[in-house]
């Protein structure tokens, strides 16, 4: 049987952070995680450019919560974004801020970071067991894990969870340790898909998802620019400008990803839920009419489209997919359609394909240290929290900041012990 001071399970960002902050300050930290190797998901996620924070103002960033935005609050003024950024420098990366607001490590990458960071833990003497997969606790109340060697039980004096969400569980995030939990008497709140894709209705061929001929051509395209407008569940009704991609069943991506949160809320509540494109955004609804009434002669519709307003490709498949013949033949019709297109989304993809999940232990099972309510001396942190925060360096960024909060209820909880023992 091992013992230590803390046993950290999840080598995510979340528990990496509060190994660095507990490891710091003297305590004997072990971490514990299930795939061959700490901060694949890390990785991979960083891999198209790694998005670490925000640069937009403060008091913006932290409303980026929605209902969890008061409750994140006091973490992310502990751990602000200018901070973290600062937090890189100290690992010898540099970062700079993007066209969008958005910080990224000047290299991009996610792999220098994390080398570093690795081996400032090592310095600091913490120890990873990696293979080492948490089964929840024996009978006798230690850690139980499974390993190359056999079986492993630990035996902490505080241990922090940081497990997770349940996506991409070929990374390690798979939320088996939701029922753990709950056995234990800890409120968690269902996992969902969050910052994911949606499908589109059946197609008038009876298909799931899009008609063949408009995904045979355009699937995996993006289509830009555009603005989509929704309305949640609340009839409030917000309009942003961006990009998303065409899938072989329905949308996904960075204009998607904003409003997903409460695109699924509406279906999971209709059934279904409509977001209305303007394929057109820097025209006024006038100028795109007076357009189409234009004479185009022996020019083909398409043509007209295109030379008169730009209009081709994906955008002018969608039209097709979406319109009857004649609407698209109705000056007035098309007109309204191009710049007010209705797209139909009936579910969420897998819950597997999503950057990020919703749900997890609530933060009413928890103290103001995050410390589980049901089972002193063990904290959580990170994503398998019940928040959810769009794209864009919120999740990395709360993330962080809750396990460094976490990292510090243990440590306070650790020398009350001592002192007491």
């Amino acid at each position: 049987m091992i013992e230590t001071d803390v046993a950290i399970i999840g080598g995510g960002p979340a528990g990496l952070a509060a190994a660095e902050h507990l490891s710091t300050q003297g305590w004997q930290v072990d971490l514990y995680d299930a795939m061959p190797s700490v901060g694949r998901k890390f990785l991979l996620a960083g891999r198209g450019g790694l998005n670490i924070t925000h640069s937009e103002p403060f008091e913006r960033f932290a409303t980026r919560f929605e209902e969890r935005s008061d409750t994140l609050a006091p973490m992310l003024s502990a751990f602000t974004p200018d901070e973290l950024r600062q937090w890189c420098q100290g690992l010898g990366i540099e970062t700079f801020v993007g066209s969008s607001g958005r910080v990224f490590p000047q290299e991009m990458k996610a792999a220098p970071l994390l080398r570093a960071w690795l081996s400032r833990l090592r310095q600091q003497g913490v120890r990873v067991h990696a293979r080492h997969r948490w089964q929840g606790w024996t009978a006798e109340g230690e850690l139980a894990f499974t390993a190359p060697a056999g079986e492993v039980a630990v035996k902490p004096r505080a241990t922090l969870l940081a497990l997770g969400g349940g996506s991409w569980s070929r990374l390690g995030s798979d939320g088996r340790w939701a029922p753990w939990l709950q056995e234990k008497g800890v409120d968690v709140a269902p996992l969902r898909a969050a910052n994911c894709g949606f499908d589109v209705a059946p197609s008038a061929e009876g298909r799931g998802g899009w008609s063949e001929h408009l995904t045979s051509r355009h699937a995996g395209q993006p289509i830009k620019p555009v603005t989509l407008t929704f309305t949640d569940r609340q009839g409030r009704s917000e309009t942003r400008q961006g990009e998303f991609v065409l899938t072989e069943s329905g949308i996904e991506g960075s204009l998607v990803y904003a409003f997903s949160s409460r695109i699924r809320d509406v279906i999971e509540r209709d059934g279904s839920a409509t977001v209305w494109l303007n394929l057109l955004p820097a025209h006024s609804p006038e100028q795109v009419l007076a357009e189409l009434k234009r004479p185009r002669g022996p020019r083909s519709l398409s043509t007209h489209l295109k030379s008169r307003l730009g209009l081709q490709g994906l955008k002018v498949a969608l039209l097709h997919e979406l319109l009857s013949k004649d609407d698209m033949h109705e000056p007035l019709r098309l007109a309204q359609a191009i710049q007010h297109l209705p797209i139909t989304l009936v579910r969420a993809r897998p819950m597997d394909e999503a950057i990020s999940t919703a749900g997890g232990v609530r933060f009413e099972a928890l103290d103001e240290h995050l410390m589980l309510r049901a089972l002193p001396g063990v904290f959580c942190a990170g994503e398998m929290l019940d928040w959810e925060a769009p794209t864009g360096g919120y999740l990395l960024t709360a993330t962080l900041a809750t396990a460094r909060a976490a990292a510090a209820g243990v440590a306070r909880h650790l020398s009350l012990n001592k002192k007491s023992s």
